[in-house]
C-alpha cells in the first residue's frame, strides 16, 4: 500500500480470526490486523463476519479501529452478521434428532437468523428423507434433501447461498464438509471418516473463517461447531418460546386463554392446528419439551 494511503481509514470484512489477528477483507487488499485496547476496555471483541474500520500501518497490516453494528451474532461460533443458520442433518449414520434440530431453528428464529434445513445422505434412505423433509417445508424453512456422493441437491443448496454469509451447523458426522467440498471444490476442506467405535465424527476444522463462494457470499466451516455449543450459548425464556414456532404464529391470537403455554389448554388454537395436521406433531413435541427446560430458567439468572 503506498504511503500517502497509509493514514486513511479503510472499510471492510474480517474473514478470519486466529492467534490475536483478523484478517479483513478490503478493496486495497487483505490486512492482518489487531484490535484497538479500547475494546477490551468495552468488552467488546472483534468477530469473524464484523464489518469493521481499519488502519493501516504498513503493508498489508493495519488495527481494527471500529466495529460496524451487527444485525446479529453468536457466541459460538462466534461469527456476526450472519443471514443463514444452514442446519444439516443427516437421514442415518447419525440418524437425525427432531429435538435438537428444532431446537436449533428456534435460537436462529430468536437470533434473527434465517434457518434452512439440509438433510444429507438422502441416497442411503430416500424415502424416509422425504417425510422428514416434508415436515420442515410444511413449516415454512428452505428445505434440501443432498446427497455429497451422488451431487442430489448440491445446486439448489448453492444457489441458496449465493450473496449471504451463512453458517453450518450440525454435529459431527453428518456430511458438513463434505457437503461444503461439493458446493464449491475450491474450498478443499478436509473430510473425516465416522469413527464406528464413538459413533461420530473427529473435528477437522479448526479456526472461524468465511470461505467466498464463486457466485457470490461468503460459508463459514468452523471449528467443531455442532448443535451442544449453540445449545449451550444461547438460551430462550419460555415467555419469547412460542414466537420462535413460526407455524405458531397464525394460532396464537386465536387460543381461548391469553397467557397460553399452548401444551395443554383446553381451547388453544397451536394444540387444535397439531390434531387438524396443519402443524406437525414432532414440531409441537419439541416445543413442549423446550418448554418444559425453559421454566426451569429464570431472567434474573442470565444477567
Amino acid at each position: 500500500m503506498r504511503t500517502q494511503d497509509m493514514n486513511q481509514t479503510l472499510h471492510g470484512l474480517i474473514v478470519k480470526a486466529l492467534g490475536g489477528f483478523y484478517y479483513v477483507k478490503t478493496t486495497h487488499a487483505l490486512f492482518a490486523c489487531r484490535a484497538r485496547g479500547k475494546f477490551r476496555k468495552i468488552e467488546q471483541t472483534p468477530l469473524v463476519g464484523d464489518q469493521v474500520e481499519i488502519s493501516p500501518t504498513g503493508e498489508e497490516e493495519g488495527y481494527v479501529t471500529n466495529i460496524l453494528p451487527r444485525k446479529n451474532f453468536l457466541v459460538r461460533p462466534p461469527l456476526a452478521n450472519i443471514d443463514s443458520l444452514v442446519l444439516v442433518t443427516s437421514i442415518e449414520e447419525p440418524a437425525p434428532n427432531t429435538l435438537v434440530l428444532d431446537k436449533l431453528i428456534a435460537i436462529a428464529e430468536h437470533k434473527d437468523i434465517a434457518p434452512a434445513v439440509v438433510v444429507s445422505k438422502a441416497d442411503l434412505e430416500g424415502e424416509e428423507a422425504e417425510r422428514f423433509a416434508k415436515i420442515y417445508r410444511t413449516c415454512g424453512f428452505p428445505t434440501f434433501l443432498v446427497s455429497s456422493e451422488t451431487g442430489e441437491g448440491v445446486e439448489a443448496v448453492r444457489s441458496y447461498l449465493t450473496n449471504k454469509l451463512s453458517a453450518f451447523c450440525g454435529n459431527s458426522g453428518v456430511g458438513k464438509s463434505s457437503l461444503l467440498n461439493r458446493i464449491d471444490d475450491r474450498l478443499s476442506l478436509e473430510t473425516a471418516h465416522i469413527s464406528q467405535k464413538l459413533g461420530r465424527g473427529r473435528h477437522t476444522t479448526r479456526h472461524v473463517e468465511l470461505y467466498e463462494l464463486r457466485e457470490g457470499g461468503y460459508i463459514a466451516d468452523t471449528p467443531g461447531f455442532s448443535s451442544v455449543d449453540l445449545e449451550r450459548c444461547e438460551v430462550i425464556l419460555k415467555d419469547e418460546l412460542q414466537y420462535c414456532f413460526r407455524e405458531f404464529e397464525e394460532c396464537i391470537p386465536h387460543c381461548k386463554f391469553t397467557g397460553c403455554s399452548h401444551t395443554c389448554e383446553k381451547g388453544c388454537a397451536v394444540l387444535a392446528a397439531v390434531e387438524e395436521g396443519s402443524i406437525p406433531r414432532s414440531r409441537h413435541e419439541s416445543y413442549c419439551a423446550l418448554y418444559e427446560d425453559a421454566k426451569n430458567i429464570k431472567e434474573w439468572e442470565l444477567k
